[in-house]
């Protein structure tokens, strides 16, 4: 195979995102009903495309956002790598004043290249990476799997996007993301090098309500 396509997407909203509250890792929340239109709008929008294999971190928001073509009978497999970054003392708070400032603290370290700084008793950008790296290896090295799709969190999408293209961690906040949008990847076998096809697509979700 001469190369893979990749599908990336975040999952779909839940009430916690509604409500800013922070999840991470270690808050595993379901799909609200917002998020799963939104799932139901994707799986409508590219059940046309032939997945081979479907890949999620271990949280159920990511399990839900996939679950239609799931259904359909496409294989899955769920990996930790891909979990979103663990936020450490803020998961499950509300942000005020004070987690406003810290994590204002916390993304212009990380903007200003101190990606080793971690989130307190939780994860830093650099963190994430090294065991998102794994886990891409494991998806790359199954030969007969394209295209692929893998449902991810909005941080640790941005921490991935950036090691894979080659682009600095300080900069990963140039990938935007939204709930249920897509990037799309291929990967060249030959040369080991990713292309970007398309950037946090939500077209999508056009006729999804969203009031």
């Amino acid at each position: 195979m001469a190369h893979k396509d990749i599908y990336i997407i975040r999952h779909g909203e839940t009430d916690y995102n509604r409500r800013g509250i922070v999840q991470g890792s270690g808050v595993d929340a379901d799909l609200n009903e917002m998020g799963r239109a939104q799932a139901l709008a994707f799986f409508q929008a590219y059940q046309h495309v032939p997945f081979a294999k479907i890949y999620t971190s271990t949280l159920i928001r990511t399990y839900q956002t996939v679950e239609p073509f799931i259904e359909l009978g496409i294989p899955f497999e769920k990996l930790a790598g891909l979990n979103e970054i663990s936020w450490g003392i803020m998961e499950g708070k509300i942000p005020n004043t004070l987690a406003d400032d810290y994590f204002r603290n916390l993304i212009e370290n990380w903007s200003a290249g101190n990606t080793a700084m971690p989130t307190e008793q939780g994860e830093s950008p650099e963190d994430v990476a090294a065991r998102q790296r794994p886990a891409m290896a494991h998806i790359l090295a199954q030969p007969d799997e394209s295209p692929v799709l893998v449902a991810m969190h909005g941080r640790a999408m941005r921490i991935l996007l950036s090691w894979l293209l080659n682009k600095p961690l300080a900069r990963m906040d140039e990938f935007e993301h939204s709930n249920l949008c897509l990037y799309k990847l291929t990967y060249q076998t030959n040369s080991a090098t990713f292309t970007l096809d398309i950037a946090n697509d939500t077209a999508h979700l056009l006729a999804v309500n969203t009031f």
